[in-house]
């Protein structure tokens, strides 16, 4: 299959595209930069220059292609509702380009919270409308599926917001959770999110909700106990009134429960994880180094 991949350097998409390639399938990634190109290139891709603002570069590549996977996006938490807006762009140029062929588009989204029976993407967050729009292409005769990740994906090297609450707790002195600590992230290593994406490509139905979920829950004031640790500062709950001062925007997000199953996944797919799990990673990396 030769398959277009947006982000294609970036933390996973560096991942996917060396699975995809061992797998047998022919890629093309979208590079903006030269970096970005020269990477690709070493791992055994074709390059197609351009961004994800250039949707008639979006169309050709996926018009040129037998499957296309979307990663690229803008984390940003400042510019997010722009990132969502320039992503639903891009789904709705993938949508027009391969309506009607029954290939697969498959693309990247986060939030799984409970089981996939259960991923609500009626709520007004921004990047749920590029969600939507994918999934209703299945009418439309596109293999459309989601793969929504744990907000935490890592590795040795990377843990995602876990790096963070580090940088937040080296700024205060302390290492905090709020409440009690026992709210749980759902969190995923890289490599094995990469080939979720690839199975999907591969074998997912149209119109399916996947969850790229290694660890259903990792608690709170455990992740703060490495950090603590690690950094040599105290581990302290923070007050609910003090969170939004504390920890900036993840105050919003960092007292819910996130638990998330990926067993549906794993049974439709055949997916399953190995890599260390994130505690794991975050003891043994360097995300500790200054």
């Amino acid at each position: 299959m030769r398959v277009f991949v947006t982000g294609a350097s970036g933390f996973i998409g560096s991942a996917l595209v060396p699975d995809l390639i061992a797998a047998g399938h022919q890629v093309v990634g979208l590079a903006r930069s030269d970096a970005s190109a020269a990477a690709l290139t070493a791992v055994g891709a074709e390059v197609r220059r351009g961004t994800v603002e250039d949707l008639d570069g979006l169309r050709a590549g996926a018009a040129e292609s037998d499957g296309v996977v979307h990663l690229a996006f803008h984390h940003d938490f400042t510019q997010h509702e722009a990132a969502a807006r320039a992503e639903l762009r891009a789904i709705e140029t993938f949508g027009d380009a391969l309506e009607g062929s029954d290939r697969p588009l498959v693309i990247a989204s986060g939030g799984p919270v409970g089981s996939e029976q259960d991923a609500s993407l009626a709520s007004p967050s921004p990047r749920n409308a590029g969600a939507r729009a994918a999934l209703a292409l299945a009418e439309r005769g596109v293999r459309s599926s989601i793969v929504r990740l744990a907000p935490t994906v890592h590795d040795h090297s990377t843990c995602g917001m876990v790096a963070t609450l580090a940088g937040i707790a080296r700024e205060k002195g302390v290492s905090g959770y709020l409440g009690d600590g026992t709210n749980h992230w759902p969190s995923v290593h890289r490599l094995d999110a990469a080939p979720l994406f690839r199975l999907a490509l591969e074998k997912a139905p149209a119109g399916s909700v996947l969850h790229a979920v290694g660890e259903e829950g990792v608690p709170l004031r455990a992740i703060a106990e490495v950090i603590g640790r690690h950094l040599n500062v105290p581990v302290t709950p923070v007050a609910a009134e003090d969170a939004g001062a504390h920890f900036g925007f993840l105050a919003r997000i960092l007292g819910l429960d996130m638990s998330a199953s990926s067993t549906l996944t794993r049974e439709l797919l055949g997916w399953q994880p190995t890599r260390p799990g994130l505690l794991h990673d975050l003891d043994n990396g360097h995300h500790f180094d200054s």
